[in-house]
């Protein structure tokens, strides 16, 4: 599985772009290894115990700074415990990048759902009318329980967009409206016939493809031609569960341009691309980094003090945790050795100090 991300951080005020790195999931995976990471930590079960499960999604949004910050607070206790087994980990920006992208397909499956409402829902929505889970069909029409996409929510939503038009027709022709849907009700549908007994055995997977051959595919097949200025999607696309793309999708069928159908590789590609943008514009304020690259002590070893000069050197939460992973132990000695504690940072924190960093000042 492949799945990169395009991460170009724009800067909010006076902090200027940082250049985008693409991050490979399938190089993470293989990085989490070789890295020695899965000797503490797990990815959603698999793996140790005695460190967070890295797949596991939490209150806050997950994104590089997220990361960023996760793995700063945590450096006395990590490199403490890597010390003890006389083990070195470094990390590149470029693998910074790509086990972010590891972490991140593996968190961004939908949250739980309930099976309940889905049941509920599968009838008053009127999929059941058509979609029938008894093991027949009306007029040819696959049961629910042998949509392919049940283990594959990438598909739902290719088959969302491919089928839309005859569903809407065969719809109008009973006289009905096609329903909307909002991406808790797909999910709970989906909940719902996951639950089956013949449909159990089917584990959801999340596996996006290239985000960059996405892009491509995105003006090629002119959904570029309608999303721009205030359509756009790097403003409009906050999806937080891969049920949001499928709702979208089916309830915005009618009005979108449907020049063909997409194949299964076409819409892993543009998932790919539509995810990537939730990144693109990861921004932060620079007076408000300034202050915490004051308050948090930053000022006294890399401005008066003997620490290297980073402002404008940090253009990314990569380089950052790349630095990290190379600097932490003498950070941590010198630390400590002036009798101050570890300072930690919040992730909007991490934000506006990396706006800072990056504007140079």
């Amino acid at each position: 599985m492949i799945f990169k991300i395009f991460v170009g951080f724009a800067a909010a005020a006076l902090a200027t772009a940082a250049p985008s790195l693409y991050g490979d999931a399938e190089r993470g995976a293989a990085l989490f290894q070789s890295k020695n990471c899965v000797t503490c930590h797990s990815i959603n079960g698999q793996g140790a115990k005695t460190a967070p499960d890295l797949g596991k999604r939490g209150a806050e949004e997950f994104s590089p700074t997220s990361l960023a910050a996760m793995l700063w607070n945590h450096a006395p206790r990590m490199w403490g415990a890597l010390s003890k087994a006389s083990t070195k980990v470094e990390l590149s920006a470029q693998d910074s990048a790509d086990l972010f992208a590891y972490f991140y397909a593996a968190r961004y499956m939908d949250p739980a759902g309930d099976a309940g409402r889905g049941k509920r829902l599968f009838a008053a929505k009127r999929c059941a009318g058509c979609h029938a889970l008894d093991g027949t069909d009306a007029e040819g029409v696959k049961s629910g329980l042998q949509w392919e996409s049940l283990a594959n929510p990438i598909e739902l939503s290719r088959l969302m967009w491919n089928h839309a038009p005859v569903m809407r027709e065969a719809m109008a022709k009973k006289g009905l409206e096609p329903p909307t849907l909002t991406a808790t009700e797909m999910n709970d549908i989906l909940v719902y016939l996951r639950s089956q007994p013949q449909a159990r055995g089917n584990k959801p997977v999340f596996q996006p493809a290239s985000a960059e051959t996405g892009a491509m595919l995105f003006q090629i097949k002119g959904c570029a031609d309608c999303h721009k200025g205030k359509l756009s999607l790097d403003k409009l696309a906050s999806f937080g569960s891969v049920s949001e793309v499928a709702a979208a999708m089916w309830n915005h069928a009618g009005a979108m341009k449907q020049s063909s159908e997409l194949r299964p590789e076409e819409m892993k590609r543009l998932t790919g691309y539509v995810w990537s943008l939730r990144f693109a514009s990861e921004s932060g304020d620079t007076a408000r980094g300034a202050k915490v690259f004051a308050t948090k002590g930053c000022v006294s070893c890399h401005t008066n003090g003997p620490g290297p000069k980073i402002a404008g050197l940090v253009p990314n939460s990569y380089e950052l945790i790349a630095s990290l992973t190379q600097h932490a132990p003498l950070m941590i000695q010198k630390i400590e050795s002036s009798k101050k504690a570890w300072p930690t940072l919040k992730d909007a924190e991490m934000r506006d100090l990396l706006a800072y960093l990056r504007s140079g000042q």
